[in-house]
């Protein structure tokens, strides 16, 4: 599927662009935007609005999977769009909410099975090709939300989902009093031989009286957002362990991406361990309900057009830029969230911040298994 797609694009376009990077020619080759923009309108057109009951009664259910209802809105009607597969090793179903937009994975993993994702193997990956570019990916983010992360002597942070430590060793060198929590044993013995001051820790961060105690200046989570199957459970914990005037970056794959609605199933965003899929649209219903404040974003472009290692003819990455930014399409999205008004007062001077409403989340919770009687 892949090679026959290159061949066209070579036939519709010649060599002109081959030295863009191939995730980058969506967005400037001719075309592309509104041919991607309309096959996303003609998917969500053909694809049908089941019920609950409707959805598990065709889909098969894994062992530690459970069906779920919308996470962010309750929205019990499921819209099949998906099926990712791994080169036969793994396969799963991606669905929309009718209601709000958001993607996730359905049938989901059940959160107290979450750990059988990460128990072997992990770190080998997240210190394998995965790892190759992964500091300069943080260091393009940094910079990109300058000054917020700029310093931090005097200030506590957290790394939610630390891997081997990649992020932790550069907070290190900032000045961050920093400390991480992993669910991978092996990736947090890695990161604790990698590490001279930070300190990373295996479990949750109810489970180590530090983190526990709170009193974050900042909280990261790189990549992670998509891999945590109750998000207003964390976010929740995220805000109280935020102290006053605290943020939380974000870094994920982005479910407006144009690569998206170009791939389809063999979107890059749809990986193994991935549950669920945010937008710039559907982020903030999250952050609203767990109490945040505000949130901004910067455009993602690709790392190696940001770093510079890949150039462009300045034509091209204008191109490039007016794409993403009029699309929101970028293939990550990078996220700064404020815990109160004075976060947003202090570092939100340089962002266009989206301002939440106050919304109480001490309702009663939803019923989000959708799995009542099974």
């Amino acid at each position: 599927m892949v090679s026959a797609r290159r061949l066209l694009g070579r036939l519709a376009y010649g060599a002109r662009y081959n030295r863009v990077p191939w995730g980058q020619r969506v967005y400037v080759r001719p075309g592309e935007r509104t041919l991607r923009e309309a096959q996303w309108r003609w998917r969500l057109r053909r694809s049908p609005v089941l019920s609950l009951e409707e959805y598990q009664a065709n889909v098969p259910l894994g062992e530690i999977e459970e069906f779920l209802s919308c996470t962010l809105c309750g929205e019990t009607s499921q819209q099949p769009l998906f099926q990712p597969t791994g080169g036969g090793k793994w396969r799963y179903r991606v669905v929309r909410c009718p209601s709000c937009g958001f993607l996730y994975r359905n049938p989901n993993v059940r959160p107290e099975r979450l750990g059988d994702l990460y128990a072997t193997g992990y770190s080998k990956f997240l210190t394998g090709k995965y790892a190759a570019n992964r500091q300069r990916r943080y260091n393009l983010t940094m910079q990109a939300f300058s000054p917020i992360l700029d310093h931090g002597e005097g200030r506590r942070l957290l790394d939610f989902g630390c891997g081997a430590g990649l992020f932790l060793e550069l907070a290190e060198q900032r000045g961050f009093d920093a400390c991480g929590v992993d669910l991978s044993p092996d990736s947090v013995a890695q990161a604790n031989e990698r590490l001279t001051k930070a300190r990373a820790f295996h479990g949750a961060p109810q489970d180590v009286p530090e983190i526990a105690a709170g009193g974050f200046d900042v909280i990261t989570l790189w990549s992670v957002l998509a891999h945590l199957p109750r998000p207003l459970d964390d976010f929740t914990m995220f805000r109280e362990l935020l102290a006053p005037g605290g943020v939380l970056l974000i870094l994920t794959v982005n479910a407006h991406s144009l690569l998206l609605k170009a791939y389809g199933s063999e979107w890059s965003g749809f990986t193994k361990n991935h549950l669920m899929f945010y937008s710039s649209e559907t982020l903030p219903r999250l952050l609203r309900r767990t109490g945040f404040a505000g949130v901004g974003y910067v455009p993602s472009y690709g790392d190696t057009i940001e770093a510079g290692t890949t150039r462009l003819p300045d034509s091209l990455r204008e191109r490039l830029r007016r794409t993403v930014e009029a699309t929101d399409g970028g293939n990550m999205m990078r996220a700064m969230a404020f815990a109160d008004d004075e976060a947003i007062i202090r570092w939100g001077d340089r962002l266009d911040i989206d301002r939440l409403r106050d919304v109480s989340v001490s309702k009663p919770p939803l019923d989000l298994t959708g799995s009542a009687g099974l």
